[in-house]
């Protein structure tokens, strides 16, 4: 028997569906983001695991790095390409947990790529640096607009990030 998973994972728990070829829940659970747990809850289905879909929030690595370690083909969902149930009126866990297994199953999930951990840190560096460089740059706008508006003339971002904090934005 074929067998599809969809992981809703939170910060604190992740729900587990797994489904058969024709849509029908055949394990369902909701367990802590303990990686014991949830291997030894999917252990006896292992066989028959075609794939499993892991949402990718900000907490994915233990679980996709467990999971690909005990041997299943995981797949990272790219969550903000996921369409939704049309007229759905009500989601939850469970729901989100059996569409992604669905999607797996259907072969139309959108993914996105697990990057090798070797590399990862590194990536996490960089996105970091950027983010810092783009806060700094929005602050040193904010303050050269700050002073435009209230000064009615200019400075350059060089000004301001030379100026001391004492010095009177007068006499810039």
């Amino acid at each position: 028997m074929r067998l599809y998973g969809g992981m809703d994972l939170h910060s604190t728990n992740v729900v587990t569906q797994l489904i058969d070829e024709d849509n029908r829940v055949v394990y369902r659970k909701k367990q802590g983001c303990d990686l014991k747990l949830i291997l030894n809850g999917l252990e006896p289905f292992q066989d028959g695991i075609e794939g499993l879909a892991v949402e990718s929030t900000y907490n994915w690595y233990w679980l996709v790095d467990g999971l690909m370690d005990a041997g299943y083909q995981v797949h990272l969902v790219n969550t903000a390409a996921v369409k939704q149930y049309e007229g759905l009126k009500h989601t939850d866990d469970d729901t989100d947990a059996f569409w992604l297994a669905h999607l797996l199953r259907l072969g139309i999930l959108p993914t996105g790529y697990i990057y090798p951990k070797q590399i990862r840190a590194l990536r996490d560096l960089l996105r970091k640096r950027g983010q810092l460089v783009q806060q700094r740059t929005t602050h040193i706008i904010s303050i050269e607009n700050l002073y435009a508006r209230n000064c009615g003339s200019r400075i350059n971002c060089n000004t301001v990030q030379t100026t001391d904090k004492g010095t009177n934005p007068g006499t810039i």
